[in-house]
Formats: structure tokens, C-alpha cells, sequence
């Protein structure tokens, strides 16, 4: 069977969850057995988001490959628990870098490069690529940003190229819009949704189904003039109705039979009815906690949800597999210090202290590691949240006054985080870093090791900075214990405290490969931890 392709536009505005939808059409598609794959278009020049700032972006998501991508893979790989890659995420930056190395070297024969053909080529080329893995038998690909907008207009002429090159019954699109409610009026207005149609329909292409977001429900009258006036079939559209959760919305989209529309769009077999039974358990987990417990967030970009969306995930999973609701209370760094440490942490069961770069914020982050090691609070730090975690000890525990970081201070007396040997002679910032997946190996009888519970593990990385060796025997003699070691580089990956009830810091980012199917043990085995010292409590 040949592969099938399912666009995603989205039209009035932006955030309407693009993302979220093509994630359960996915999940809905693999539970009727068929292989599927999600990938993101998007618009902006940027050759990835690794150069971008959080508060611009959110968070910049990694894959196993290396690749720096848009969070909506988090999702993707979250909901369908399959691995995504480089393929998965293509932006304008790398079509027209990748279109201007063929001009420079000579592969278009001296012809005129031009938006079309050449870009829209190489999109289509960026498509066709999971295609013609033979892995997949349908791709869905989400275009960012909205219908209109002047940097879409390459993308949304290469799916009407390709949808007419590939054959209407291969390619299918779904169109994403804002159905308003006006509180004045007292009612939802569909115009939008029409304009919005309208626009794609004035670009060449004609939407096959529409998911309608709104506040209030759809009414049959409603459905039935969107319908009318935007040329498609009256079950074709789809109500999206506001969630309290986003893993709410694959039963959403079943109930208002998206998949089945899909596959006989496509003309597709429906093949066995979808189960979803582990999904409902999880969310049956999700929304009947038994116990409640706080765990702070500890950043510098705290103010923008986003910016620790795999993170914020991971809690959600980890807390269900403890029966636990798990409430995240955001502190921003900057804010923290040793004044009001007790105020801000006290009522709190577990704590993280997440990645980041550069000094702001550093030594409120201290500040909290410190107060988590001395009152025995869970702990987790994350790539600079570990890293930081070795400059408390170093400075507290083994008296090196002034131990830092050299990426903070590059004349430190006791630089105990250095910079990798191999970023010393990089000059380019994007795509640079340590990026991907690395092995390692897991010392027996460690914390580490009971909660993975393997000698060996494999995580995804994003840093330039690492623990030095120079130090380790001097922090291990004074109780810091390096648990975590790659096997090839030496580099110490993990760092814990055995005398603690749950203190940990991880080089890795383990947030990115938590999944609902798969939640990450380090997460579960920290709510694990905060829901423990929450008992402690209570019986005291």
C-alpha cells in the first residue's frame, strides 16, 4: 500500500492546537493498527529553534538523532510513544539553506533559482522523505503558523502541488479554525471559519474536513451552514470543544468519528475498532488522584508555561503512575535567595531545579539546592539544575570557595563544571552543542541504579558544559557520589547523595522521553519520593 498524506493548516489565529489534533488523529490511527508519523512545517527562517529564546519559542524539544525541533514533537512522541527524527521537523531556514547549497553547487545547471520551483521542491522532497522510508503508511504533517499569513504561502502551495501530483484519494487536508463565542450576542459566529476557508480555498486548495475549536458546544444548525458555505460534507465537521486536558482530546476526536472520516477519505480500511483502554485508564488515573503533592519548578523563564512544557508532561505522567495529583509550583530564580529560601520551599514535597544557560538566576538556584540537600527535600537537577547541584556541594560541602561554573565565570579558582573539550573550537552556536542520545552506565546499588533498574541506560543530551574530572575524587571523598558514567568519554552523567532520601541531579534531559505509555522513572520515582515525605509528615 502506498503511503498516505494528511496536511493540518490552521486559519484565524494561532495556538488553536494544530499540534494536540494531528497527535490524536495520529493515536487514533495507530490504534486501528496502522503505522504513523507526525512532522512539523514550520515557517519561521530560523534553521532550527536551538538559537531561539525560550520566551520566544518555549522549549527547544531534542530527539535521539540530535535534531533541535519544535516542542509539538514532545507531543507527538508523547501520544504515540514512537520515536521522532530530523525528518520530523523542517523549517523555512534549513529548505532555503539546503536550496541555496544545491545553487552553489551547481546542481540546477545555472537555472534561475526561484520560490517555484526550487522551494516548493524541496518542501514537497521534505514531505515525500517519511514517505518513501516504506515505514509509514500515513504521514501527517502540521504547516505552522496561520492561513494568510506571507511566510505560509510557499507551504501551503507545495501541499496544492503535491496533493495534485500525489492524487486527491493519497493526500487529504484538515483545516484548524476559531469558531468565537461573543458574549454580547450570546452566540458563536462561524464567519470567521468561512473567511478563513475562503483564504486556503483562494490558494488552490479546498479542505476536506474542518475542526472547529470553540468555548460551547456546536449546534447541528451551525454544522450544517460551515458545511454549506465552506464546500465540504455535514460530517466533516468537527467540533473541538475546549478540554480540561489535552490527553482529553484523542476520546474527543473519536467520539466525533474524525478517524473514520479520515480513512474513508483516504479510502482506507476502518480494520479493527480503535481501543483505547490504557489511554481511559491513564486519564481515569489522571482525573481520580488519591493524594495531592507540590513540587517546585525552579527557572528563569517560569513565566511562560511553554518554556518547560516536557517537564510539566513528565509530572503529569509521574504523577498518575503514583496515583497522585501533582501540583507544580513555579518559582522563578531570580527571586530566590537564602533570605527567603525557607518561606518559598517550605510547604513544598519535591523540588526541580531545571535546564537553562547563562548566569541569571544562578544563585537563586543555589540557594534552593542547598536548602533541598540540608532538609532532606527531594530532589531532581536537570542538565543545569545537576550542574548547579555540583557547585553547591563543592562550595559548601568541600569548602572551595567560589566554585563555579566557567560558562558563569571563566576565571573561577575551581572551575568544578567546565566546557567540553570538543565546544572549546566551536565558533557557530546553532546545532553545536552535545546534542541527542548517549549511553550510560549505571554504578549497582546506587539511587540511579534502583530506579532504572539496569546497569545501562540511554538518554537524550543538549549541553557544552560538563562536571570535571579534575574534581570528582575530592567531591566523592566529601559525600557526593557520581553514579552515572558514559562509558566512552568518561563524563559523569549522574551525581547523587546516598545519605539523602531522594537527591539526584542528571546531565541528560530525561523529561524528553517520557511518554503516557512509558512515563520516565526519574520523574515517577521523585513524586514516588514527594509523596513519601508528605506521609512522613502527616504522621508526624
Amino acid at each position: 500500500m502506498s503511503t498516505k498524506y494528511i496536511f493540518v493548516t490552521g486559519g484565524v489565529t494561532s495556538s488553536l492546537g494544530k499540534g494536540i489534533i494531528s497527535a490524536s488523529l495520529a493515536k487514533l490511527l495507530q490504534a486501528r493498527g496502522y503505522s504513523v508519523t507526525i512532522q512539523k512545517l514550520d515557517p519561521y527562517i530560523n534553521v532550527d529553534p536551538g538559537t531561539l529564546n525560550p520566551y520566544e519559542h518555549g522549549e527547544c524539544y531534542v530527539t535521539d538523532d540530535g535534531a533541535e525541533t519544535d516542542l509539538d514533537l514532545g507531543h507527538y512522541e508523547r501520544f504515540l510513544n514512537v520515536p521522532t527524527s530530523q525528518a520530523n521537523n523542517v523549517t523555512t531556514g534549513r529548505i532555503y539553506q539546503t536550496v541555496i547549497e544545491k545553487e552553489r553547487r551547481g546542481d540546477y545547471l545555472g537555472k534561475t533559482v526561484q520560490i517555484i520551483p526550487h522551494i516548493t521542491d524541496e518542501i514537497k522532497n521534505c514531505v515525500s522523505k517519511l514517505g518513501n522510508k516504506g515505514i509509514y503508511e500515513i504521514v501527517i504533517t502540521e504547516l505552522g503558523g496561520t492561513v494568510g499569513d506571507i511566510e505560509s504561502l510557499p507551504y501551503i502551495e507545495a501541499v496544492r502541488q503535491f496533493r495534485y501530483e500525489q492524487g486527491t484519494n493519497n493526500v487529504m487536508v484538515i483545516h484548524l479554525t476559531l469558531v468565537p463565542y461573543l458574549k454580547a450576542a450570546g452566540e458563536l459566529k462561524t464567519k470567521p471559519t468561512q473567511h478563513s476557508v475562503k483564504t486556503l480555498q483562494s490558494q488552490g486548495i479546498q479542505p476536506d474536513i474542518l475542526v472547529c475549536r470553540t468555548e460551547h458546544a456546536l449546534g447541528e444548525d451551525q454544522k450544517k451552514e460551515i458545511a454549506l458555505f465552506c464546500n465540504i460534507q455535514d460530517n466533516a465537521v468537527i467540533e473541538s470543544i475546549d478540554a480540561s486536558t489535552i490527553y482529553d482530546v484523542p476520546i474527543l476526536m473519536q467520539q466525533q468519528e474524525l478517524d473514520k472520516v479520515v480513512l474513508n477519505k483516504l479510502e482506507l480500511p476502518h480494520r479493527e475498532e480503535p481501543s483505547l483502554d490504557m489511554w481511559k485508564q491513564f486519564l481515569t488515573g489522571f482525573k481520580n488522584p488519591k493524594t495531592t503533592v507540590k513540587i517546585g519548578l525552579i527557572g528563569k523563564y517560569v513565566e511562560l508555561q511553554d518554556a518547560y512544557k516536557s517537564i510539566l508532561e513528565a509530572l503529569v505522567h509521574a504523577g498518575v503512575s503514583n496515583a497522585a495529583k501533582v501540583k507544580v509550583v513555579s518559582i522563578h530564580s531570580e527571586e530566590l535567595n537564602d533570605e527567603n529560601v525557607q518561606e518559598t520551599l517550605g510547604e513544598l514535597q519535591g523540588l526541580i531545579v531545571a535546564p537553562g544557560f547563562g548566569k541569571r538566576g544562578l544563585d537563586g538556584k543555589i540557594a534552593a539546592i542547598k536548602y533541598a540537600r540540608s532538609n532532606d527535600l527531594p530532589f531532581l537537577g536537570i542538565c543545569l539544575g545537576m550542574q548547579c547541584s555540583v557547585i553547591e556541594y563543592a562550595r559548601n560541602m568541600v569548602g572551595l570557595e567560589g566554585a563555579n561554573s566557567v560558562e558563569m565565570d571563566i576565571e573561577t579558582n575551581h572551575p568544578v563544571i567546565s566546557l567540553m573539550e570538543e565546544q572549546k573550537s566551536v565558533i557557530d552556536m546553532g546545532g553545536t552543542m552535545r546534542l541527542g542520545a548517549y549511553t550510560c552506565k549505571l554504578e549497582e546499588g546506587t539511587l540511579a541504579h534502583r530506579i532504572y533498574g539496569r546497569t545501562e541506560i540511554s538518554e537524550r543530551h543538549r549541553h557544552r558544559f560538563e562536571f570535571n574530572n579534575d574534581y570528582k575524587s575530592q567531591l566523592e571523598k566529601a559525600g557526593l557520589k557520581t553514579s552515572g558514567i558514559n562509558p566512552s568519554t568518561g563524563l559523569v552523567e549522574i551525581v547523587e547523595l546516598p545519605e539523602h532520601p531522594f537527591f539526584i541531579g542528571v546531565q541528560f534531559h530525561p523529561e524528553y522521553k517520557s511518554t503516557v505509555a512509558n512515563p520516565h522513572p526519574l520523574f515517577t520515582h521523585l513524586v514516588k519520593a514527594a509523596v513519601l515525605a508528605k506521609t512522613a509528615v502527616a504522621v508526624d
